[in-house]
């Protein structure tokens, strides 16, 4: 249950910064951050190594401190923010016809 918490926390988190319009005035549009801030799959990285990182301080998950769990964790993040973003939309389930 805590990987499904770590899962839909890193997500929501992923899914203000890139798209919420309250950081429109102070989010980065170019260069390096420009392009971070742009890229579910790229801050969903920086995501959950954050949430790693702040993992000893709640209660909804906790990992283990060894090198590879931020590795781990920030690619499980990355993959499923993008995921989930390409399978959700504003407008509901995301479903490409031809």
């Amino acid at each position: 249950m805590e990987l499904l918490y770590f899962i839909l926390t890193s997500y929501g988190l992923t899914q203000i910064l890139v798209y919420g319009s309250i950081f429109n005035k102070i989010r980065p549009t170019e260069g390096f951050f420009g392009k971070l801030f742009h890229c579910t799959m790229c801050l969903g990285f920086w995501v959950g190594v954050l949430l790693y990182g702040i993992s000893f301080y709640t209660e909804l998950f906790t990992f283990e401190l060894n090198w590879a769990n931020p590795i781990i964790l920030g690619s499980l993040s990355s993959g499923t923010s993008y995921a989930l973003s390409m399978l959700f939309g504003d407008e509901g389930i995301n479903v490409k016809q031809n």
